[in-house]
């Protein structure tokens, strides 16, 4: 990570989500959606383009192709991507996300202002840590419902040892320094 630390400050903990495929709870919906638009978008390019149809036709299919292409597998290159550019950092007085590569940012709270944190824990002994409100599935919840990296809540998201984070940010929350 590559934020600089203040005064008097060091790292209690630090991790990274874990890269690779990775079908949430939004893709019970999402992936019926994206093969009927994609399927019905590689149809119409395929008729088109076959039929003869006006030039026109042609290449108003063409975004609705690109869109089915990235909704049916484009969006989880992307959202792996961005997870293998993401990271997180606990440190005495703040928590820190940062994001590198194509969508850089950083976010850095104090950690005495936080609310109390929430774990989600799975068996497999991966999971999230919340810090603060969850974020509607529909609605306002942006790009997160197709990357899911790119929520915009405030998480730690798919890491390994949740809890340890967890901890952490207690630990840190209830010590004065």
């Amino acid at each position: 990570m590559d934020t600089s630390l203040q005064p008097g400050e060091r790292v209690v903990w630090e991790g990274q989500p874990i890269p690779g495929l990775m079908f949430g709870p939004g893709d019970i919906v999402a992936v019926p959606f994206s093969l009927l638009w994609g399927g019905f978008a590689l149809f119409w390019n395929v008729s088109v383009w076959s039929d003869g149809a006006p030039f026109f036709f042609k290449l108003f299919g063409l975004p609705f192709l690109l869109a089915g292409i990235f909704l049916v597998a484009g969006r989880f290159w992307v959202d792996d991507y961005i997870r293998r550019h993401l990271y997180y950092r606990v440190t005495n007085q703040r928590v820190q996300i940062l994001r590198t590569g194509a969508f850089p940012t950083i976010r850095s709270l104090d950690i005495h202002g936080l609310p109390s944190p929430e774990l989600e824990e799975r068996g497999n002994g991966r999971g999230n840590v919340r810090m603060g409100d969850r974020m509607p599935s529909t609605g306002k919840a942006g790009t997160g419902v197709w990357l899911p990296s790119l929520s915009r809540e405030l998480r730690f998201f798919n890491i390994e040892n949740p809890r340890a984070a967890f901890d952490a940010i207690n630990q840190q929350r209830q010590a004065k320094d």
